[in-house]
């Protein structure tokens, strides 16, 4: 039986009482303002149509080296695009390289990266062959564009079933090992707890095919809702909402052994001043340090955390980097960057002064960091509810996206169809 979309973009299966926290996330919260705006040089550099151009990005944004900008749109309800924004004469003009059509994916949640060949892969959490879901790659045309609206080419490397392979891969952005082959994971499947715990997979390469793998299934009701990240020993570490002793999300790592992959819990959240509910992805600093973010702190009446797993041994220790004001699930839902002089940013979907979303950043100072607000959305022209989390060039200058305010009326809907920001220094 095919997999329903429902109504939302987004449809979390969680245990009862980490529900509420989780649910949080999907709409606009009431909450008090709990962080002054500052004065930072923002602007929009692309507000979305809902015509060709597509809307409502969910999805942060990845950078070539020319200096483009890559990126997806749900379109609310579907089937959703891939788009490029091209830096031109001192604006930026959007070419839809892709559109979606529920046969060769549906709803895109993830960002697109670029892969092997350099060409950009990408996850659905809808569509394909099944219903469940896809994994895809596009490329440039075999032959030279003529026309401004050049359509790449996509190819569906694997559509999931919705059985002992997986189901419903929602945040995940693709990654590599060296030898070409690719991992993420799902949110339900496999042969956990009802199968629908979750499993980490693996796509790969053969005669012009890619052949997929499970090499860890989740127990529980753990449900990892981001993809997964390697550190330059080759294993790899991710997130669970649900997961861990505590059934408020866990960190784990899974180690490459012998023909398999040892899975350990190298933390567990608890619910209170260390967070609940991870989202977004990790990030490893050069020193192989793990960085994340929890959207909800101190048993769902917190903004959420950002935390620090450094390893020493067999062992990891944690530490809270900040915890953030707000309400609960309105916290941080994508990924973090870091600077080359060690300074974090990132997002929170429903927190900030004007209860839509902010840009932050923490400066380690002393022992400690330094939290400053780079912008709070108002879901005004500037959007609102950034969902996904900023990229950020070689200049310094942060991009991202939200996915509600920006253009209104005509093809837009009322909430907004969402639009992509830059910060500059």
């Amino acid at each position: 039986m095919a997999h329903t979309r429902q109504s939302q973009p987004l449809d979390f299966n969680v245990s009862p009482h980490t529900a509420a926290m989780v649910l949080a996330i999907l709409f606009v919260l009431m909450v008090l303002p709990t962080q002054p705006l500052q004065a930072q040089t923002f602007k929009v550099i692309y507000a979305f149509t809902a015509g060709t151009d597509g809307y409502q990005p969910y999805a942060g944004l990845t950078l070539d080296r020319g200096g483009n900008l890559y990126g997806t749109t749900t379109d609310y309800t579907g089937p959703g695009t891939v788009f490029r924004l091209k830096p031109t004469n001192g604006t930026w003009i959007l070419n839809t390289l892709h559109n979606f059509n529920g046969n060769n994916g549906d709803m895109p949640q993830a960002r697109v990266v670029f892969g092997p060949g350099g060409i950009l892969y990408g996850t659905t959490p809808y569509g394909g062959s099944f219903g469940y879901g896809t994994v895809y790659s596009l490329g440039p045309p075999a032959t030279a564009c003529v026309t401004v609206t050049c359509p790449w080419r996509e190819t569906v490397l694997y559509s999931f079933t919705g059985g002992l392979d997986g189901l419903v891969p929602w945040l995940v952005d693709p990654v590599f090992d060296h030898q070409g082959d690719l991992y993420g994971t799902t949110e339900a499947g496999g042969t956990g707890q009802g199968g629908a715990s979750g499993v980490v997979f693996k796509l790969t390469p053969s005669n012009g095919e890619w052949r997929e793998s499970v090499i860890h299934n989740f127990t529980a009701t753990d449900h990892p809702y981001s993809g997964v990240i390697f550190d330059l020993a080759g294993n790899l570490y991710g997130t669970t909402t649900n997961g861990g002793l505590y059934t408020f999300g866990n960190v784990f790592q899974l180690a490459p052994s012998g023909s398999g992959w040892t899975a350990t819990d190298i933390y567990d959240f608890q619910g209170g001043s260390d967070g609940a509910v991870p989202l977004g992805g990790l990030m490893v600093d050069r020193s192989g340090n793990l960085f994340g973010t929890t959207t909800t702190n101190q048993f769902s009446n917190g903004g959420g955390t950002v935390f620090e797993l450094a390893q020493s041994g067999a062992n990891w220790t944690f530490a809270l980097v900040y915890g953030l004001s707000g309400s609960g699930g309105g916290g941080p839902a994508g990924n973090l960057v870091m600077d080359a002089a060690g300074n974090l940013y990132g997002t929170t979907y429903t927190d900030g002064a004007y209860q839509f979303g902010s840009v932050f950043k923490l400066t380690p100072r002393n022992g400690g960091w330094t939290y400053t607000s780079l912008h709070d959305f108002t879901d005004g022209d500037d959007g609102g509810l950034p969902f996904g989390g900023p990229t950020m060039d070689g200049n310094g200058n942060l991009y991202g996206t939200t996915t509600t305010g920006g253009m209104r009326g005509g093809n837009c809907p009322t909430f907004g169809c969402g639009v992509v920001w830059e910060i500059t220094p």
